[in-house]
């Protein structure tokens, strides 16, 4: 694959003081428009996501998709040759029927493209040379490396958003990404929205593999509306350069059809990245164009954005993915929309916090990382995230951001950092819930919401819940860790000062496709024994997971293909097994039913909540106690696959 390296990366300053002075020409004016419906709106029931997102393991950069293990020991000096697939991978393509990465094969992949059964990492571009056979690897890859996985954002089934909630742009992003559907002033600018991509999907629609449903431009609406902004709705453009071209010169050339105009997607490297070609080709044929003034700032998210005047009209390309779409908006595109609505730049509230684990820097880009913030015993706590810029949840329940000037290379673990906020007050919860996540927990939290009680979720895992409840970060921490001598789950890991609150038991098992004629009538050792010989894929769950302590156990010192693919979440099994990528993995019953999957049981796992002795008695934990020994909350949970 082709790849297109970006114009001129600047300083955020420089990028800054460049569209500026493209845009001093531009004043405020005066003109009356209404409101979305949705913003500003409060939701009367909780909102469950009905796909998994990602719903395919996708890119994060252009690369190469290859086996992890055949760049192993790959260096500069010695690199390890690659042949190179005649399948090539844009995104919104799917792969071949029946396609898989062999061994010594690499797959060209562009960013936001499905990464291929067999395929356990991808390659940056930059960590490669080419040669007359293939590739050289200069730089291996790690299991997992720049892959988002199916299901490892939002899992079906998963609470997304909870009633009660007054929708922002933030709010009504992740509802669009679930494919929920739905004044005289100073004149409102009309900014009109575009996404462009042969991948994006309206939310509603079916959906594919290799598509997504179009977060950005519902996100984006939304937050011109709160900056007193008019929203101009645009539809969806696919990668078809006349019809790009076509439909924003008619933005451009109509009178007072769009003051301003906004795109999302095809800014980085990859074939089919139109946007930036068509924008600078009409800047040097409209009149009254400064032309692209941008492409390419140091940030890390929102590194390709394009900012440029044509036809004395700012348009503005963000970035594809949601996060870095909407902090590149916030950075260049909000400070100009407030001065055409006549609205001043509020001041955003800085607090201090301590970051309880260490945070790596891009070098040479300044970044932002979003945090969730708990109270600990010496004031807040801010917890990264750990989203990539494709994560559409994120920001949605994010409390706020740092930033990490570009030349720091790491926040360290215990130091303390300034969080802007991104409301405008820090909201302590009655009750900080930080460990690993679960659906049955899910419907436990909303109960305690619906008594009035604030609640905060941080899914950091198991071991991460038990080290924030040791640091008194958390009131409770959701586990289900087994021991591996004992067989016994989460009492074995309690620190003195800790107590065991039980919580209920969920069937793990194994899982396939019931089209599978290999594994369909087999029960028992047969079924082990095949699961063993290698003839068929697996996929994995990550160490320390109590599942992955199961599958060891299963395996029994084999490791058939796939081992190394370590999904993060039951879904993300589900998902690699229902997509073919994997033949088979280890998940939970209320999962594999989700997913259409055929199931084996082989244990029940015990969730159970870690909670400091200090709080034991706080009104939310004991609310929280009160549930799990009421007679028909434990029924309500044997009907969403629980057993109290």
């Amino acid at each position: 694959m082709r790849q297109r390296q970006f114009l001129d990366v600047v300083d955020e300053s420089v990028a800054h003081q460049r569209f500026n002075d493209a845009c001093s020409h531009l004043e405020p004016r005066r003109e009356t428009i209404p409101l979305k419906a949705a913003l500003g709106r409060v939701l009367a029931t909780d909102v469950r996501a009905s796909v998994d997102v990602t719903a395919f393991d996708r890119s994060n950069v252009d690369g190469f998709a290859v086996r992890a293990e055949d760049t192993f020991g790959a260096e500069e000096l010695e690199p390890i040759s690659l042949g190179v697939s005649d399948v090539s991978l844009a995104a919104g393509q799917a792969p071949p029927d029946g396609f898989e990465v062999e061994t010594g094969v690499a797959v060209p992949v562009a960013t936001g493209g499905v990464v291929p059964r067999g395929a356990d990492a991808v390659l940056m571009v930059e960590h490669t040379e080419p040669s007359a056979g293939g590739i050289r690897v200069v730089r291996p890859a790690v299991p997992g490396g720049n892959i988002t996985f199916a299901g490892s954002d939002i899992g079906r089934g998963e609470t997304v958003m909870r009633r009660g909630t007054r929708l922002t742009s933030r709010e009504t992003g992740v509802l669009a990404a679930v494919g929920s559907q739905s004044i005289e002033v100073i004149v409102r600018p009309r900014v009109a929205v575009i996404s462009t991509g042969d991948e994006i999907v309206e939310p509603g629609d079916p959906l594919e593999v290799g598509q997504v449903y179009d977060s950005n431009q519902r996100i984006l609406l939304d937050a011109v509306a709160e900056l007193g902004c008019e929203p101009v709705a645009c539809g969806i453009v696919p990668d078809d350069e006349v019809l790009l071209e076509q439909t924003i010169a008619r933005l451009l050339e109509t009178d007072r059809e769009a003051d301003v105009v906004l795109l999302s997607g095809g800014t980085s490297k990859g074939e089919g990245d139109l946007n930036a070609t068509v924008v600078d080709r009409l800047g040097m044929k409209l009149p009254g164009s400064a032309g692209v003034v941008v492409h390419g700032v140091a940030l890390k998210p929102g590194k390709p954005i394009l900012l440029a005047v044509v036809a004395a009209t700012p348009v503005v390309v963000l970035p594809g993915f949601p996060t870095s779409a909407i902090f590149t908006f916030h950075e260049f595109v909000a400070p100009l929309l407030r001065r055409l609505s006549g609205i001043s730049a509020p001041d955003r509230d800085v607090v201090k916090a301590t970051i309880p684990l260490r945070v790596t820097s891009a070098s040479g880009r300044t970044e932002y990382n979003l945090v969730d913030l708990v109270e600990g015993p010496s004031g807040l706590v801010a917890y990264p995230l750990g989203a990539g810029s494709g994560s559409v949840t994120a920001f949605g329940r994010a409390d706020g951001f740092i930033r990490i000037p570009s030349a720091v290379e790491y926040v360290e673990e215990g130091a303390i950092v300034d969080v802007h906020l991104l409301h405008s007050e820090v909201r302590p919860a009655d009750l900080a819930a930080v460990g690993s996540h679960c659906v049955g927990f899910d419907y436990l939290l909303g109960l305690l919401a619906d008594r009035g009680f604030r609640v905060k979720m941080v899914p950091v895992g198991s071991t991460g819940g038990l080290t924030a409840v040791g640091r008194g970060e958390a009131d409770v921490a959701g586990i289900h860790l087994m021991d591996e001598e004992t067989g016994r789950y989460n009492e074995p890991f309690l620190e003195r000062g800790v107590r065991l609150l039980r919580g209920y038991r969920r069937r793990q098992g194994i899982v396939f496709r019931g089209s599978d004629s290999e594994l369909a009538g087999l029960q028992g050792e047969a079924l082990a024994q095949k699961l063993r010989d290698g003839s068929i894929r697996m996929v994995n769950r990550n160490p320390g997971s109590g599942t992955r302590v199961l599958i060891d156990n299963l395996l029994q010192g084999h490791r058939p293909g796939g081992y190394l693919h370590q999904a993060r979440t039951h879904h993300a099994v589900a998902a690699a097994v229902e997509q073919n990528r994997a033949d088979w993995g280890v998940t939970l019953d209320t999962v594999a039913e989700a997913a259409g999957l055929e199931f084996r049981f082989l244990q029940d796992e015990q969730f159970d909540f870690a909670v400091p002795e200090a709080r034991w008695d706080r009104p939310a934990v004991v609310a929280l106690r009160e549930l799990l020994e009421d007679e028909a909350i434990a029924e309500d949970l044997r009907t969403l696959g629980f057993i109290r």
